[in-house]
C-alpha cells in the first residue's frame, strides 16, 4: 500500500537535530510522515495496530547524556510492543538491543569469527584492575550503554587505572556494566566507517583524526559522563564541517561482506559499522556497531550522493511494501 496521510511514515527520535536532512527531504517530497519524540511519547498496551506504514527507529543510546535515560529502556518495551501488533518497524527491538549493549557487540563479533579489540565485561570500576589483567596498554575502560563516547576513559598503565579505579563517583553508567578494552593505535591515524541502508552497503569514509582522542579512535570520545559536549571535532559524521581530511572510500569487498553480515546478524536495517587498522600489526578491528546513522555531513561531496535522499526512497519502498 501506498504511503498517505492516514498511513504515514512515523520517525520515533529523541535528538531534537539529527534528523533535521532526513525531514527537510520528506518534506521537499510531500511524503507523509509523523515525528514521534521519545521524550514525551507514552502508549497504550491495549490499543489496536497504530495507522502507520512503518516505524523507523532513531533513538540514540546517548540519549542519557542529555537527560533522557530512562526512555533508552522504554523504547525497548515499545519497539516489542510495536512488533507484536505487527508494525514493520525499522532497526526494530534486535537492532535495539545491539545498539545499547557493547557487551553484546562483542558477543556478536566472537560468534561470528570477526576480528575486535580484545576486551572483558565488568559490572564495577573496582573491578578493573583485575580484568585488564592480560590485556596489553593502554587500554580504555567505557560504559556498556555509550553513544558518542560518552564516559570512556584511557589508560596507559597498570599503576593508572589502579589509583582510578579507587575513585568511588567512577561511574560505567546507566546499567552499571562496562567493557576493559585494550586501545587500538590507529594507522596513519585514521578509522573507517562503512554504512548500510537495508542490510547492504551503501558508502564508507576514512577519516583522518586529530590523534588527540582517548578511546578505540576520536570517533567514540564527543561527550563527558555530565553530558557536557566535548570537542566532536572527530566525529566521523561531522569531520567534514569540522574541517578533518575526510575521504570517500572503498573498502575491501571482504570487510563489506563483513559488515553486511554484522549487521544482518544484529537485525539493522540503517547502520554503519567501524574499524580501525592497527599500526602495530596492520590487521583491521571491527569496533563499534552502530544502528543509529546520521550519515557524514554534506554526502554529496564527500561520498558523490545524497545518503538522505537514499534514505528517503528506500523507507518509501519498505513502506509502501509492508
Amino acid at each position: 500500500m501506498p504511503v498517505h496521510p492516514d498511513r504515514p511514515i512515523a520517525i520515533y527520535h529523541e535528538h531534537p537535530d539529527w534528523f533535521r536532512p532526513l525531514f527537510s527531504e520528506l518534506e521537499r517530497r510531500g511524503t507523509p510522515y509523523v515525528r514521534l519524540d521519545a521524550t514525551s511519547h507514552r502508549y497504550d498496551a491495549a490499543a489496536p495496530r497504530p495507522p502507520y506504514a512503518l516505524v523507523f527507529n532513531r533513538m540514540s543510546p546517548s540519549a542519557w547524556t542529555r537527560g533522557h535515560g530512562h526512555g533508552i529502556f522504554y523504547t525497548l518495551q515499545y519497539l516489542e510492543h510495536l512488533e507484536r501488533l505487527g508494525v514493520r518497524v525499522v532497526n526494530g527491538a534486535r537492532a535495539f538491543l545491539t545498539e545499547i549493549s557493547k557487551a553484546r557487540q562483542l558477543s556478536l563479533l566472537e560468534r561470528l569469527g570477526l576480528p575486535y579489540p580484545r576486551a572483558r565485561v565488568i559490572h564495577d570500576p573496582r573491578h578493573a584492575p583485575a580484568a585488564a589483567q592480560g590485556l596489553r596498554f593502554p587500554i580504555v575502560v567505557k560504559p556498556n550503554i555509550g553513544g558518542s563516547g560518552a564516559g570512556v576513559r584511557r589508560f596507559d598503565d597498570a599503576e593508572a587505572l589502579r589509583a582510578a579505579a579507587e575513585d568511588r563517583v567512577w561511574s560505567l553508567g546507566i546499567d552499571g556494566t562496562g567493557l576493559v578494552q585494550e586501545f587500538i593505535p590507529a594507522e596513519e591515524g585514521r578509522i573507517v566507517r562503512v554504512e548500510v541502508l537495508g542490510g547492504r552497503y551503501l558508502y564508507a569514509i576514512r577519516v583522518y583524526t586529530n590523534g588527540e582522542s582517548f578511546d578505540l579512535c576520536p570517533a567514540d570520545i564527543c561527550r563527558g559522563l555530565d553530558g557536557a559536549e566535548l570537542e566532536r571535532s572527530a566525529c566521523p559524521v561531522d569531520a567534514p564541517k569540522n574541517g578533518l581530511r575526510v575521504e570517500a572510500y572503498e573498502p575491501p569487498a571482504a570487510i563489506v561482506a563483513d559488515v553486511e553480515r554484522i549487521t544482518a546478524a544484529a537485525g539493522i536495517d540503517v547502520g554503519g559499522v567501524e574499524y580501525v587498522v592497527d599500526a602495530r600489526d596492520g590487521g583491521h578491528r571491527f569496533y563499534d556497531v552502530n544502528a543509529l546513522s546520521n550519515f557524514v555531513a554534506d554526502s554529496p561531496r564527500v561520498v558523490g550522493f545524497d545518503a538522505h535522499a537514499r534514505l528517503a526512497d528506500w523507507l518509501e519502498a519498505e513502506a509502501s511494501a509492508s
